[in-house]
């Protein structure tokens, strides 16, 4: 059974359920853009291009769906409303897989000797520890042992928040005194889950972006530090981004990616918004696999990302 096959009905109806203010806003006005029309032409084409646009897909992401559908209709000069969904949904799914937004099957991590180290940057605000403490406790629930550190030594009340998290999904953390040596912090983190044999680390950074070489600065001296215990440290540096800011989420995407080199994104709050589309405009601008979407309040409501799944809820 393919990736697809193992995505349960109950997943399926939080996906749902997560994108239902993306998917009424985008459905609205696809409606208004096909109105009166039975087969695609420019105009169709013009307001589906404005439709994505204000969907938060981003103008440089639209622009590439709305020529590839371009390229769709001058095979097939006949091409009828009722084909036209279809299309979109073909083309997007594409445009992420060529994005390298690979689907990876449910909290399953690469085999190795040494613990799987996850570094987690983004803003403060954006979800970054609620992201942190749902994923601890749905690779805890895939059988893996969890580690956190809480090396966000700049707010007090980020050290108090992991530690909430940890104790509500049961799992070790490692940390300090505010103002402690982040880099301090997750040696030791690293140093306790090598000891223990642990399978995960998961590394909670600050998220200042007021001093964006201080921060560079900063999150190389983690990387080194970790390195004097796992050689190959970090092995995924997971950006976390609030879908629902929409634009501004670009933007951080870009701070972030100048600061440090981020593998894996994760969108959080989609729920709450009708800026779903930002995932396939951020997906695609920066060619960074986006692997986890965060759906609704609960501990599973942090999926992983699966495009086609993703983009069959959002045009279904």
């Amino acid at each position: 059974m393919g990736l697809f096959g193992i995505f349960s009905k109950e997943k399926k109806e939080s996906l749902d359920e997560g994108l239902a203010k993306t998917k009424e806003s985008v459905f609205k006005k696809l409606s208004r853009a096909v109105v009166g029309k039975s087969k695609v032409d420019d105009e169709v084409l013009d307001n589906l291009e404005e439709v994505l646009i204000t969907s938060d897909v981003g103008v440089d992401t639209t622009l590439k769906i709305i020529a590839r559908i371009e390229a769709r209709v001058s095979q097939d000069k006949y091409m009828g409303i009722g084909e036209l969904n279809g299309i979109l949904k073909e083309e997007i799914a594409a445009l992420l897989e060529e994005n390298n937004s690979d689907d990876v099957s449910d909290f399953d991590l690469p085999k190795k000797d040494s613990p799987y180290v996850i570094m987690v940057v983004g803003v403060n605000g954006v979800g970054k520890t609620t992201t942190i403490g749902k994923l601890a406790y749905n690779f805890k629930k895939a059988g893996k042992s969890v580690v956190l550190g809480a090396a966000d030594t700049f707010r007090a009340a980020a050290i108090d928040q992991l530690e909430i998290w940890a104790q509500r999904v049961d799992v070790p953390i490692i940390k300090q005194k505010m103002g402690a040596d982040p880099a301090s912090v997750a040696y030791d983190t690293l140093s306790s889950a090598v000891s223990t044999n642990a399978d995960v680390v998961i590394i909670d950074t600050a998220g200042r972006l007021h001093n964006k070489i201080g921060l560079m600065n900063e999150l190389s001296k983690i990387k080194k530090v970790m390195q004097k215990v796992v050689p190959d440290a970090p092995h995924e540096v997971l950006l976390v981004l609030d879908g629902s800011t929409g634009q501004n989420a670009f933007e951080q995407a870009k701070q972030f990616t100048k600061a440090t080199e981020v593998t894996a994104l994760a969108l959080t709050k989609l729920d709450g918004t009708a800026k779903g589309g930002v995932v396939i405009g951020i997906s695609d601008q920066f060619k960074i696999p986006v692997k986890y979407i965060g759906i609704g309040e609960k501990l599973e409501h942090l999926q992983i990302f699966r495009r086609r799944e993703f983009v069959d809820s959002l045009f279904s």
